[in-house]
């Protein structure tokens, strides 16, 4: 039986050992690349049985050129590197990992939330620049009392939500499209938008990147908020319209933010929350432990495989 092949479009890790053995394993063949451009994916792909795909986009035209592929794997949560309705359009199975670091994700998230409420980039390095004064951190409030917001109520935030609640932070969420008896469970409620705007003390964004949520919180939404607010965002950087952001902290209209990610990846370095002290930036590094590393790899691998020998039969 001839070997099925999958493609790797683009990846960061040290090693792909983990995902040549799972489709090994099955009978097929891993192929790696470092795809750069749309022409570069296809060029790779264009007789793949399946993709694995990180980052490198894979738009309709792509998918146009696709002659056999049955499946495109995304390493993460989020597919908004894939056109999916062009995918569908070809009989293209999309797959991704939603079940993998839901602890690291939120951890991360109540990290940054900490970090920038009690100030602990700014006194770290008046102590290392030899200041030592407490006054610097001033304005502080207490966490307990304080009230969370969470864009976006999948599993991450229901995990983030049950942590700030052992700090005793009131959390409420906005998701249209989650049951408010569920939410309710976890006593958290849901409000519309602009509700949580100006209710929170802190905003989380947990939403993926779709048409709808791209810009979802802009300058009407950055308008409502309470002035010693802290923005804070491990999803995508697009769902936080990014020239709203930075006016709304040059101006004081939100007190500061924690960002994992941003509009567009890398930062560019004339991006002027790098030289913002009240903004705590980070590499887009939530997703990541050793262990949801792995878990990651060997899903979206297992996904690929399953689609295509299931396609054999």
């Amino acid at each position: 039986m001839k070997k099925f092949k999958i493609v790797v479009t683009d990846y960061e890790y040290e090693s792909l050992e983990i995902e040549r053995e799972v489709i090994e394993k099955a009978g097929g063949e891993l192929v790696p690349c470092q795809c750069k451009t749309e022409e570069e994916v296809i060029n790779a792909c264009r007789d793949a049985d399946g993709i694995l795909n990180q980052y490198a986009s894979i738009g309709r035209r792509v998918i146009e050129n696709l002659q056999q592929c049955k499946v495109i794997s995304r390493y993460g949560v989020g597919v908004n590197t894939i056109d999916v309705n062009a995918a569908k359009e070809h009989s293209i199975k999309v797959r991704n990992v939603p079940d993998y670091c839901i602890d690291e994700v939120s951890d991360h998230a109540f990290a940054l939330l900490i970090s920038l409420v009690r100030k602990i980039s700014p006194l770290n390095e008046s102590v290392k620049n030899g200041v030592w004064d407490f006054k610097i951190g001033a304005p502080m409030y207490r966490l307990r009392g304080s009230t969370l917001g969470l864009v976006g109520f999948g599993k991450i935030s229901q995990a983030l939500a049950k942590k700030a609640k052992a700090f005793g932070i009131n959390v409420i969420a906005y998701d249209p499209y989650h049951p408010e008896e569920s939410a309710n469970d976890l006593d958290v409620e849901l409000v519309d938008l602009d509700t949580l705007c100006c209710k929170s003390n802190y905003i989380s964004v947990h939403a993926p990147l779709t048409k709808e949520t791209t810009g979802l919180i802009s300058d009407r939404q950055f308008n409502m908020m309470k002035d010693h607010t802290y923005m804070i965002n491990t999803s995508r950087g697009g769902v936080i319209d990014e020239s709203s952001l930075i006016q709304a902290l040059k101006t004081g209209k939100i007190a500061g933010a924690g960002l994992d990610v941003v509009e567009k990846e890398p930062i560019e370095p004339n991006n002027p929350l790098l030289k913002m002290d009240n903004v705590i930036l980070n590499p887009h590094i939530a997703w990541y432990s050793q262990e949801s590393e792995a878990a990651l790899k060997r899903k979206a691998a297992l996904n690929a495989v399953e689609v295509i020998k299931n396609s054999d039969k």
